[in-house]
């Protein structure tokens, strides 16, 4: 049974400028009442001296409240890659704010990686036996026209030693002559799309999804068992996440041993660590039978702070990369249909199997063919297990037309798409990948909303910047790099987009009863900004800075972040 209100319990109250709820009931306040990590309510001062006694905490006096932002997709490694060399195009801001200058072309990416070698392994690396690999990520050649990189030139970082490179996606890696050797990949006859070929008729190193990318993985130090469970990650991203008003987050794809719960079990249990993690099993590597009881008895040690028992199943690759799986008439440039990462029995068995076991699962499909199916399966899934509130959700969806959204409605599926993708890439998806039509309605914010299909936006970090109102900047503006306006008509307000990084995502999350908006009863998690986002021009939603986060009532500073560039 829920304890009532504990007279007891000391209540601290807040005051701030303005306190945006997102409770359509009560939308503004100037107090929040917090008792033992939950609110007691919002309203004016007179109104909360009704629970009795209380500590005016006025430090937020001039700031704006808002709900601790709610990252519904985004990756723990987004942390962890911090251990390694960042070779992506655009700057980028690492956990304590420090500027890492973006590389410009395949010879500074190289270059990169050549310092990098030269500067030596990290003080653990050094301990182990033999020479360390030479690691990078954040990369994207299709920033860099149509040469693509080489192990050649990556065997001019080191012929000895192990190099691999990441993609920002993360659904490619480069890797050297010594990685691919040692993967077991340096030999000719291989015929697989995820496997391009020199002229020599060897793999050229670039190895595309994760069949081709996993028995690499571990030689170029990028296991993702370390990248979902490693404590440096874990306390890495919770800087980030500080620094950008997030209170809960996702690692949406972790593989979940025992030796990784036991880490986010230790370490989300500290009393002063700031942030609720949501780790979702990967389907990858597993059967859906193992899977589905795997999340069955992950969700029996969830915590307050850690959330277990929800999977994430994967059908194809990334827009950028080539690899996701598109319908007709394909890639704009002409380039080969992708990959399918997920067989559609084993995602009809999945759904079929957490449905029945009440087990929520977020689907990764990028291409508009990989909506079809990961519907299609969800469809005939529904048909065997009915189930109306399974809170099944499509992650990214680039693609997704308006037809596909109606058929998501009436199956009470939710988006959780990519807005970032605007400023990232749309130059690229513009005249590259889909064309000038189809990037126009990629990540249809507004049709979602017209649809009645629930909707959350995400940043997929380390893919791009943990930033949620950089992220609800994406979707009200829809700029990319360059400052085209691309898909006027899939524009949301500001209202909408800070509802899908707060109570949008939380929803996607089964949280939105606990997390999301700032009434009686929630936790008490906060996002303490220096102005209120609904009332700076739309275009400056991305410079409202963050000065930390109130999380289950205790306060984090993070120092106000700058915007991603």
């Amino acid at each position: 049974m829920t304890r009532p209100h504990d007279p007891a319990v000391p209540v601290t109250v807040f005051a701030a400028r303005r306190i945006v709820t997102m409770n359509p009931a009560r939308p503004v306040a100037t107090h929040v009442a917090v008792q033992g990590g939950r609110i007691l309510g919002a309203g004016t001062l007179d109104e909360l001296r009704g629970w009795g006694a209380f500590r005016l905490d006025e430090r937020f006096a001039d700031a704006v409240l808002l709900p601790g932002f709610v990252e519904g997709h985004s990756h723990l490694m987004a942390g962890t890659l911090w251990r390694y060399t960042y070779c992506g195009f655009f700057d980028l801001a690492d956990p304590e704010g420090r500027r890492w200058p973006g590389a410009e072309s395949l010879e500074e990416v190289v270059a990169t990686l050549q310092r990098a070698a030269r500067a030596g392994p990290p003080e653990d690396a050094a301990a182990k036996a033999g020479p360390p690999p030479v690691t990078g990520w954040g990369f994207d050649p299709i920033y860099f026209g149509t040469r693509r990189l080489t192990r050649h030139d990556l065997d001019r970082v080191s012929a000895t030693r192990p190099v691999g490179v990441l993609h920002a996606s993360g659904h490619i890696l480069n890797v050297n002559t010594v990685a691919l050797e040692r993967a077991g990949f340096l030999r000719t006859g291989i015929d697989h799309p995820a496997f391009p070929l020199g002229n020599d008729g060897l793999p050229s190193g670039e190895l595309k999804g994760p069949e081709a990318m996993l028995p690499a993985l571990d030689h170029v130090g990028l296991n993702r068992s370390f990248l979902s469970g490693d404590e440096f990650g874990m306390r890495s991203f919770a800087r980030l996440a500080v620094r950008t008003g997030v209170t809960t987050a996702t690692d949406l794809a972790a593989t979940l041993q025992d030796e990784e719960v036991g880490t986010l079990l230790r370490v989300t249990g500290e009393a002063g660590y700031p942030l609720r993690l949501v780790p979702l099993l990967r389907l990858i590597g597993m059967k859906p039978a193992e899977a589905v009881a795997r999340a069955v008895a992950l969700r029996a040690q969830s915590t307050e702070q850690l959330r277990l028992g929800a999977i994430k199943v994967v059908a194809d690759g990334s827009i950028q990369g080539f690899s996701a799986r598109l319908r007709w008439p394909g890639y704009y440039n002409g380039a080969p249909q992708g990959l399918w990462y997920t067989a559609p029995e084993a995602m009809r068995e999945c759904y079929a199997l957490a449905l029945r076991a009440g087990v929520p699962v977020h689907t990764h499909t990028n291409g508009d063919e990989a909506t079809d199916l990961a519907l299609d399966m969800i469809s005939a899934a529904l048909a065997e297990w009915p189930r109306r509130d399974h809170r099944f959700t499509l992650q990214h969806v680039q693609l997704a037309d308006a037809a596909q959204f109606r058929r998501m409605r009436a199956l009470g599926v939710g988006v959780n798409l990519f807005a970032n993708h605007h400023f990232y890439w749309g130059d690229q998806h513009r005249t590259v990948t889909v064309g000038p039509e189809r990037a126009e309605r990629m990540n249809a914010c507004a049709t979602a909303l017209r649809e009645g299909v629930p909707l959350a936006i995400h940043s997929d970090a380390p893919v791009t910047p943990l930033a949620p109102l950089f992220t609800a900047w994406c979707a009200v503006n829809r700029l990319t790099a360059s400052g085209h306006v691309l898909g006027a008509a899939e524009r949301i307000g500001v209202p909408e987009a800070l509802r899908a990084i707060t109570l949008g995502a939380a929803y996607s999350l089964g949280l939105d009863g606990e997390i999301g908006s700032i009434e009686c009863g929630k936790r008490a998690d906060f996002a303490v900004l220096g102005d209120d986002p609904g009332a700076v021009p739309p275009e400056r939603l991305r410079e409202v800075p963050v000065w930390g986060t109130v999380q289950g009532g205790r306060v984090f500073e993070g120092g106000a972040a700058e915007r991603p560039a």
